[in-house]
């Protein structure tokens, strides 16, 4: 199974983004709280729901990767 990959970058741009709102929060996307998931530009209204999404993505990372273990 592919990973899936996330990677932070200030050189991203706001008119890359997939997503309008923030899927935590539901509030319009911001500049300063992109990243890169899957190869595409994703956004969030602050950083912390950006990081609470890195949190998520590696946790499911982790857990597949154990699963694959078995």
């Amino acid at each position: 199974m592919a990973e899936a990959t996330l990677h932070i970058d200030a050189t991203l741009h706001i008119d890359d983004c997939v997503n309008a709102t923030c899927p935590w929060s539901g509030r319009p996307v911001q500049s300063d709280s992109l990243t890169t998931y899957a190869g595409r530009v994703v956004g969030f209204c602050n950083p912390g729901c950006r990081d609470k999404f890195e949190t998520a993505i590696r946790h499911f990372e982790t857990a597949i990767g154990a699963e694959a273990e078995k």
